[in-house]
């Protein structure tokens, strides 16, 4: 070995550390390479990322082969920087060291560091590159390979670990839509709402969107002819339920298009009214939105009254609510969270968790109150006054508009 010259021990050096740093930094791109970017580029017939998902599907074999050639490199690195130290100062053991330490340490910023930083900002690059190279090398070592992870798995056996029973953990929804929530650079807002709608969807039953009980706008029958023409002819909604006397005895569901043509005929009267009513559909109020749509289409309809379980009825649900919980408001959201010239947020106490949360992008509980009144009353275990100040699970707010049955108008206050 003292035989070697010293230019071929620096040049085999340099090519050591060459080859040592490809290793670092082609495990940290292939590693940390964005998976669902690389099963796009797949579908696009990508050749380097075709290389490269071929790989991954064999992880285990892939870092060992990394590994065993990084260790085999470093190794030999360290053995060739302590021949040259020994050929530069034969006899100062201190400068033997001393000149060991530093090429250790330029070890580690050549074939450790500055590797594994390119790496992490370019991985596609590197790793592209180097699945030309590993796919090869990775069938010419291959027995080699098997007979280190059946060493390996044996360990890890022995340690009570069963490799084969891991496998690769796929998002969940609420990791889904932290993604989303944090896409405003690739997409608009209202893409991003429309998204989380559509992930919220599968979770949301008709309870969770019906309009409440105390809201809906009906129809008395019992009523004088007069007063239910007046209603008829202003009422903002294209269907109204028909009841007797209160809203428990419903009759049936009017479509006001065809009523209105017979509304200025003589001969109208309540038996006009009854004679095109529509056969009420309920609901039971845990049904998941997503079969309620699929119901709304098998039978063509696109109204319900939503009952508990003692068939009481609770609200009342349309086809539009549905497709709102998907794509959300479709003119604006002005009107849900009024933002003020402070930085605080004036919303109507009626509004539902599931929207505000969707809106607001934050994360009030929707297992037990449906919406913002309902949580406020929960949590205060009162009806609070106007004025009343207190902070909502790390939300301060304050109460705006309130009546003895319930808060109407509440500011949420911007946090410090």
């Amino acid at each position: 070995m003292n035989d070697i010259p010293l230019s071929m021990l620096l040049s085999l050096l340099a090519i050591m550390l060459v080859l040592s740093a490809f290793f670092t930094g082609s495990e940290t791109s292939l590693m940390s390479i964005n998976r669902y970017r690389l099963r796009h580029l797949v579908k696009l017939k990508h050749s380097g990322a075709i290389k490269v998902h071929n790989l991954l599907q064999k992880q285990e074999r892939l870092l060992s082969f990394i590994l065993l050639g990084n260790s085999f490199l470093k190794n030999l690195t360290s053995s060739l920087a302590t021949l040259i130290a020994i050929k530069f100062y034969t006899a100062d053991e201190v400068l033997i060291a001393a000149t060991i330490g530093a090429l250790t340490l330029i070890m580690l910023i050549c074939t450790d560091m500055t590797p594994k930083t390119l790496a992490t900002i370019k991985p596609e690059f590197f790793a592209f590159s180097a699945a030309w190279i590993y796919t090869p090398l990775l069938k010419i070592f291959s027995p080699l390979i098997c007979v280190v992870n059946f060493l390996v798995n044996l360990l890890l056996r022995l340690m009570g670990i069963d490799v084969k029973k891991t496998r690769y953990n796929a998002l969940d929804s609420q990791e889904l839509k932290t993604i989303i929530a944090e896409a405003e650079s690739v997409m608009p807002t209202r893409y991003q709402k429309m998204l989380l709608g559509i992930l919220d969807f599968e979770s949301a039953t008709v309870e969770d969107i019906m309009t409440p009980r105390n809201e809906i706008i009906g129809l008395d029958i019992e009523t004088s002819i007069e007063e239910i023409v007046q209603q008829i002819r202003t009422s903002p909604h294209t269907q109204l339920v028909v009841y007797k006397k209160n809203i428990d005895r419903v009759v049936g569901f009017l479509h006001l298009r065809k009523i209105l043509l017979l509304v200025g005929q003589d001969d109208f009267d309540k038996q006009s009214i009854i004679n095109l009513l529509i056969k009420p559909a309920y609901i039971p109020e845990n049904t998941p939105v997503h079969a309620q749509l699929l119901r709304f289409k098998s039978e063509k309809i696109g109204i319900g009254l939503v009952v508990d379980e003692y068939g009481d009825v609770q609200g009342l649900v349309t086809l539009d609510d549905l497709i709102h919980e998907i794509v959300g408001e479709l003119v604006t959201d002005e009107g849900l969270a009024r933002k003020q010239s402070d930085g605080s947020y004036l919303i109507d106490a009626g509004v539902t968790l599931r929207e505000l949360n969707r809106v607001m992008h934050w994360n009030l509980p929707i297992e037990g109150p449906k919406t913002l009144n309902g949580l406020i009353v929960e949590f205060m275990e009162t009806i609070p006054k106007v004025g009343t100040s207190v902070k909502l699970l790390g939300h301060p707010l304050e109460i705006i508009k309130s009546d003895d049955h319930a808060v109407k108008l509440v500011k949420f206050l911007p946090q410090k």
